[in-house]
């Protein structure tokens, strides 16, 4: 097993990938394989989170760039300022993560908020795409 325990943001050209879901990015401890099936150990301090496009560098000097996987779901567009502002607001209420884009916002598909902003008027699509939110205010920079 390749032990990677060095975090970089610099866009180095790596030898493999790594495809983890959200909940997995946000762990400074993990086991997995790259995408060509090679057994892995991630072992970060402790509070560094992975991000898509970060790179993972083991004792071998093998890199491995770290790619966000296709999840489901919930996504939400509107144009109107206020009812953006809204939706944002009742979200992180809720300490929901939450991608945000110009006029558009993403979370891990929950039926239950898709029905409470489905009564503010907004329209709730599903797709499966990559996730990367927004950090928390708190969030550390620290590597």
């Amino acid at each position: 097993m390749l032990k990677l325990t060095e975090l970089s943001q610099e866009a180095n050209e790596t030898d493999d990938e790594v495809t983890l879901p959200y909940d997995a990015r946000q762990k400074s401890r993990l086991l997995g394989k790259t995408d060509k099936g090679r057994e892995v150990g991630i072992f970060l301090p402790r509070g560094q989170s992975l991000k898509h496009g970060y790179v993972l560098k083991g004792h071998e000097d093998y890199r491995v760039r770290v790619k966000a996987a296709a999840e489901a779901l919930s996504i939400v567009r509107t144009g109107d300022a206020l009812l953006f502002a809204r939706a944002c607001y009742h979200l992180g209420n809720r300490h929901v993560a939450l991608q945000i884009l110009p006029g558009e916002l993403r979370y891990q598909s929950d039926h239950v908020l898709d029905q409470m902003l489905q009564g503010l008027g907004l329209t709730v699509e599903h797709l499966s795409l990559p996730f990367q939110p927004e950090h928390g205010a708190y969030h550390s920079h620290g590597h």
